[in-house]
C-alpha cells in the first residue's frame, strides 16, 4: 500500500473481471467502474466485439461480485443517439435498488 493513496480503481467492460477480481481485490482494489453501454446482448457483443458474452448474466455477476467484495461500484453508460438512448430508463430500473452509482455520459464523436 502507498501512503496517502485512498482509492485504487479499475474501469472495465467486465469481460474478464469475474476471473481477475480476487487477485485485484488482494492487490488493494476498492472501486470498480463498469462500462456498460447497453443491456441488450446483441448490442453488447457489437460494442465489445466478442460473441457469446452472455450479457444479462454478465451484468448481474459484475454488480454482485463487486457488492460481495465490498467495493465502490459505478456503472458508466455512454448514451449514443440511434443506438442506446432508448435504454436510459431500463438502466435506471435495473440499478435503482442497488448500492451503486450510474453515470450517463454523452457520446462525443471525435471526427470533427
Amino acid at each position: 500500500k502507498i501512503e496517502g493513496l485512498k482509492t485504487i480503481a479499475v474501469t472495465t467492460n467486465g469481460i474478464n473481471l469475474t476471473r481477475l477480481l480476487p487477485r485485484l481485490k488482494e492487490a488493494g482494489l476498492n472501486a470498480i467502474n463498469i462500462s456498460l453501454d447497453t443491456l441488450v446482448p446483441a448490442k453488447f457483443e457489437f460494442i465489445v466485439r466478442r460473441k457469446g458474452t452472455n450479457l444479462s448474466s454478465k451484468a448481474t455477476v459484475l454488480i454482485f461480485a463487486g457488492m460481495l467484495c465490498l467495493l465502490y461500484l459505478q456503472v458508466n453508460c455512454v448514451v449514443m443517439r440511434g443506438f442506446n438512448e432508448d435504454e436510459v430508463l431500463d438502466f435506471v430500473d435495473f440499478t435503482k435498488d442497488l448500492p451503486l452509482d450510474v453515470r450517463f455520459i454523452e457520446y462525443m464523436p471525435f471526427d470533427g
